[in-house]
Parts: structure tokens; sequence; C-alpha cells
């Protein structure tokens, strides 16, 4: 059965999808191509026809997830309200859908260089975009700022998920969004 171009496109697009959301939440090596491949409805025959291996859908998938390059046409959202986002229980609780610093971070780290390209050019772009509100009177002390604030939340979310002891995932989100340099 031939299959159409828009057929294929959907396919793809499903592929990469249910692979960073599984990604996401149990890590590379605990998802198999047979796993992505089920969960997005289609054969495990049908993945070579889309990808000559895993390595290339764990890279083309975090890629694709990945947080997107601002969009100049809308409002950029504020550091301070990006933090109160990425520092709440919601984020904590919804690996699927969440950072994929704080969910797979350590698991990049020893990726493709494809994979650590792509995510290199997204902690650039998250660091320039907290620079902007981060406290500092020269470019470099708010860049350093970023910086700090931006490890500190990536940092906080592994912390929060790690612990066993609600009331302390709790304290740690809330005490490290008390400390960044957003008002």
């Amino acid at each position: 059965m031939k299959v159409s171009k828009e057929q294929v496109a959907e396919h793809r697009a499903r592929i990469l999808a249910v692979a960073a959301s599984l990604f996401r939440q149990r890590g590379f090596d605990y998802v198999t191509v047979a796993d992505v491949m089920k969960e997005a409805g289609l054969t495990h025959g049908a993945f070579y026809g889309h990808f000559p291996s895993k390595e290339a859908l764990v890279a083309e998938a975090v890629g694709q997830a990945l947080p997107p390059a601002p969009d100049t046409a809308r409002p950029r959202r504020s550091a301070a309200e990006f933090a109160n986002g990425y520092l709440s229980v919601k984020h904590r609780d919804n690996r699927a859908t969440s950072c994929l610093f704080s969910s797979l971070g350590t698991e990049a780290a020893r990726g493709s260089a494809d994979l650590r390209q792509k995510m290199t050019a997204a902690v650039r772009s998250r660091i320039d975009h907290l620079t902007v509100d981060a406290e500092g009177d020269v470019p470099k002390e708010k860049r350093r700022a970023a910086i700090a604030a931006w490890s500190a939340m990536v940092g906080a979310m592994v912390l929060a998920r790690l612990v066993d002891d609600e009331k302390l995932s709790k304290e740690i989100l809330s005490e490290t969004r008390a400390s960044l340099p957003f008002a």
C-alpha cells in the first residue's frame, strides 16, 4: 500500500513528538525504537524509513522539542514570568512536556555531536533571553547573572524531582525562585 507524502510527514512528526515525550519521561536508554513506534501507532519496521538509527531519532526529536528561537513579532515573555513557570510544581510534575535540560541534560551530555550542538544553541538562546532582564549595570554583569539564574533553575528542577519529600521539593523551587536576579 502506497503512503502519500502527507502521510509520511504526519507519521514522522508523530514519531518525533512521541519520542521526545518518552525520552523526557524515561530517558534515552529506557526507551526503545519499538516503544516509540508502538506509542506512535506504527510498525517497528517503518522506523528505518524515517531514521537511520536511534541516535538520529534522539538528535532530531530533542532538536525539535527544544524551545524555538524567539519570535520578534510577539512580545517576549519576561525572565520573571519564565522563572515563575519554570520553577512551578506543574512543571516539575509534567515530565512529558517539561524542559529537556532538566529531564535529559545529564544524558544529552553523553550524546552525539549533533545532539550536543542543538542543546548548546538552545542554552545560548535561553541565556540571551534571561540576560535582557537580569540584574547588572553592564552587559557582562547581566550575562553572569543570567547564566547563574539559568543554572540555578535547571539544577533546582533536577533536585526538586529527585527528592522524595514534597515539602523539601517545593522549598527547593520557591527558594531558588526567591534568589533569582529577576523582579
